[in-house]
């Protein structure tokens, strides 16, 4: 595993396009990840510092989350199928068990800025999206 910081949220409304870079914590290595506009938004705002007046989608889960003593722990992204990238969210919950949920890496990503929580990639897919600095 490969821990990876959000580099970088493109938001292009005319032509439809949002991706987000991960870049390796301590490396150059960067693996873009094309996502939808709603959840670049929600990425993008709470990195901006916006608090909307009522809770969107995802301060919905952080607010429930947290009212039942549970965080988001970290966030896997594990697997690469015809283009399409799979994640986990780890979930601590009150009781200290780790829970594991099958998501989007849009959302888990999302859910991961509000937590402040690690982002980590298989290195496989990493090597496999074939997105290296000229460097290496």
């Amino acid at each position: 595993m490969v821990e990876m910081e959000l580099s970088k949220i493109v938001i292009d409304e005319k032509r439809h396009d949002q991706l987000i870079a991960l870049k390796e914590k301590g490396g150059s290595r960067v693996l873009p990840i094309v996502i939808g506009l709603n959840e670049a938004s929600a990425i993008k705002l709470k990195i901006s510092g916006f608090n909307p007046p009522r809770p969107l989608t995802h301060d919905l889960i952080y607010l429930m989350l947290q009212d039942l003593n549970a965080r988001v722990e970290k966030i896997v992204i594990d697997k690469l199928e015809e283009n399409t990238f799979h994640a986990k969210i780890v979930i601590r919950t009150a009781t200290q068990e780790l829970k594991t949920i099958d998501a989007r890496p849009s959302d888990s990503i999302a859910l991961a800025v509000r937590f402040h929580a690690p982002i980590f990639v298989e290195d496989a897919i990493i090597k496999q999206s074939q997105v290296f600095n000229k460097d290496k």
